[in-house]
């Protein structure tokens, strides 16, 4: 079963369970995909679906950060809510030194490659990194651990 349709499925289930939380949240979720298939021309694939997902997460914990910042904890508890409702969906995270493992395999293969050494390799590291990762890890972390090892 495709993640698309298991999220269809859950959104079924939690319209026979009046979960309207859940509902809601799910009935976003689906909607963020439409939209994309929409804009795309295409249907989505799974790691198409945890990239939506992934930014829906990064918005709610933005969102979180500002509710707490204006003393709005009804809000932020909310969006805490279908935070853990979006993170369901997600594949599971990587280790950091599963990350690390990838990360120094990605550099070695763009400098197998003849890609630029150092900050300057960045870029095709990162494009190296991005399809085996989105989704799994945090790619804010991902990027500021390249960084690192690339100075």
């Amino acid at each position: 079963m495709t993640l698309k349709a298991r999220i269809t499925e859950d959104m079924k289930i939690a319209m026979r369970a009046k979960d309207t939380a859940r509902l809601s949240t799910v009935r976003l979720l689906l909607a963020a995909i439409k939209q994309r298939e929409v804009d795309e021309r295409r249907d989505m694939t799974d790691s198409d679906v945890a990239v939506i997902i992934d930014k829906m997460v990064k918005q709610r914990r933005d969102s979180i950060t500002q509710f707490e910042a204006g003393k709005r904890q009804d809000l932020a508890e909310l969006e805490r809510a279908e935070v853990t409702v979006l993170q369901a969906y997600m594949p599971q995270q990587l280790s950091d030194v599963e990350i690390d493992a990838e990360i120094d395999a990605a550099i070695a293969a763009t400098m197998a490659k003849g890609g630029p050494a150092g900050p300057a390799g960045m870029g095709k590291v990162m494009a190296e990194l991005k399809p085996k990762l989105a989704g799994r890890a945090d790619m804010t972390a991902v990027s500021a651990k390249v960084k690192a090892k690339l100075v």
